[in-house]
């Protein structure tokens, strides 16, 4: 059974998979692909979340990367929302979601 607990776990994990592959790229080609993204869910309507989103991606990389990676509620709350889908592959997401899965069940 999913639980809050559990999908906050998971997201984390993809998060620090996600700082991983900004943090190897000298220019940081990921977040240009958040702002992307953001813009792109826009043109479909207002979204608080989108905005705000918006506002820490014109931060510098290190106020992004302690965003992703805040384990608060806030944080939480922030990487329901995260605009940096695409960054790692579908074989990557689902290569943590077995890990995940492993450790839960030891």
């Amino acid at each position: 059974m999913k639980t809050h607990a559990s999908i906050d776990k998971k997201s984390i994990l993809l998060a620090q998979a996600v700082v991983k592959k900004i943090d190897a790229d000298p220019e940081h080609g990921g977040i240009v692909k958040a702002r992307l993204n953001c813009q792109r869910w826009l043109k479909n309507g207002q979204s608080a979340a989108i905005q705000e989103w918006l506002q820490i991606l014109n931060g510098p990389w290190e106020e992004i990367r302690s965003v992703l990676l805040d384990q608060s509620e806030n944080g939480c709350r922030l990487r329901q929302s995260n605009p940096f889908c695409g960054i790692i592959s579908n074989r990557e997401r689902w290569k943590i979601y077995k890990e995940y899965q492993h450790h839960e069940n030891l």
